[in-house]
């Protein structure tokens, strides 16, 4: 602790950020890790595992595999219709239509059905004009995603502060199971490049990151997996890919709620500050992170390289965070079906706004484990994987003839 208060007060003398520049390890090309160029110098490190022995699946060739292993083509398909009213207060208002020709000529304001989320619909007093009004009708084949079929990857996408090391248990078990797994560093982060400019560490510019990642690896059925901050970047994904993007997975994500940074964080002081601060920040965080604050907790953390980012990248990435369509309208628009999987010991995010998470998702489950917390994938990695990989074999129910859902 002394070498980094040093550290930091000789950084605020001489005008320079400790660690503003270059990633904290070098690696070189091996044990499946690689690294993409997703724009000039700006580059991230990959883990890349496909099973020995798979074909080859080129992008966008239609699905074959299950139709000839369950004999029918309307298994698993599912038909979601809602309208989503968003008032010029900001209150919404979510109504789950069964049939697609039922309430087309119905007031949005007036209607009283038991399956609106959120406030309810005004009385018949006063009408309200709504600020915007959107349909959304989801017709798609929700099938089980099995690691034999080629067309099948999965991305797991770290929050702030990670690297795709707090991965590791997942990486190896759904390898292991002869999945395809991609799990990138955010830049900054882990191995990959960080640039010097706090502009390269905004949402936008990590999005546009995880775009270049996904497009380059994604085939036809792609499943995401995100934990924290790496929700975001799932959901930003699958609302520009709904066709691409199968199913998600939300590790303690917290809120449907726009993204905005806090004027008054820690992390809007310089540097140099927080550089001194750092080893009371890695305390603190593994007490918010851990359910337990024992040597296994601090080991996992120092395995998972987690919250080993320079100051600079993360006061950057956390000032960065300002996402605001990120709204609850935008993830009522999704329609693809979410796990969502919460740490009951959580102390970043309360398990009331996975609630919320939950309620406004068109198809969502979630499951909460009460031994974990903030870091679940690390403190119960056999639970987390058994959920998520029952998650990634389901398929809906759906009888012959019958696939309306809600």
């Amino acid at each position: 602790m002394l070498t980094s208060i040093t550290d930091g007060f000789l950084c605020c003398l001489l005008g320079k950020s400790p660690n503003a520049v270059g990633p904290l390890d070098s690696l070189d090309h091996g044990d499946g890790f690689t690294f993409l160029e997703v724009k000039p110098g700006r580059i991230l490190r990959i883990r890349h595992h496909v099973p020995k022995n798979r074909p080859e699946f080129p992008q966008g060739k239609p699905q074959n595999e299950d139709e000839d292993d369950e004999g029918e083509e309307s298994r698993g398909a599912v038909r979601c219709k809602r309208r989503i009213t968003l008032y010029r207060n900001g209150q919404l208002l979510i109504e789950n239509l069964g049939d697609s020709n039922s309430a087309q000529n119905a007031e949005p304001a007036e209607l009283e059905t038991p399956d609106h989320v959120g406030i309810a619909a005004p009385g018949k007093r006063r009408k309200r004009k709504p600020k915007k009004v959107v349909t959304v009708d989801c017709h798609k084949r929700i099938t089980s995603c099995k690691s034999t079929h080629a067309d099948v990857v999965l991305f797991f996408i770290h929050g702030v502060g990670g690297s795709l090391d707090i991965w590791k248990e997942q990486l190896e078990f759904f390898s292991g199971l002869g999945y395809e797994v991609v799990a990138p560093d955010l830049a900054g982060h882990g191995c990959s490049s960080a640039p010097p400019v706090a502009a390269a560490y905004t949402f936008y510019a990590l999005a546009e990151d995880m775009r270049a990642v996904f497009k380059r690896y994604a085939k036809r059925r792609n499943i995401l997996v995100g934990h924290s901050y790496g929700v975001s970047f799932c959901t930003f994904l699958a609302h520009e890919y709904p066709q691409l993007v199968h199913k998600v997975i939300m590790i303690n994500g917290g809120g449907p709620t726009a993204l905005e940074p806090s004027l008054c964080s820690i992390f809007n002081l310089p540097p140099c500050v927080l550089h001194c601060l750092s080893p009371c920040l890695a305390w603190s965080f593994l007490k918010a992170g851990f359910a337990r604050q024992g040597a296994k907790e601090k080991q996992l953390l120092k395995e998972g390289n987690a919250f080993n980012v320079s100051s600079f990248v993360l006061r950057a990435t956390m000032s960065g965070q300002y996402w605001p369509e990120g709204d609850e309208l935008y993830h009522a628009e999704l329609a693809v079906p979410v796990l969502l999987v919460h740490g009951m010991h959580d102390k970043f995010v309360p398990v009331e706004e996975d609630q919320r998470m939950a309620e406004i998702l068109l198809i969502a489950f979630l499951k909460v484990i009460d031994e974990g917390s903030h870091m679940v994938m690390l403190e119960c990695p056999d639970t987390v994987n058994t959920l998520l990989h029952e998650f990634v074999l389901w398929e809906p129910d759906t009888p012959r003839g019958d696939g309306d859902t809600k």
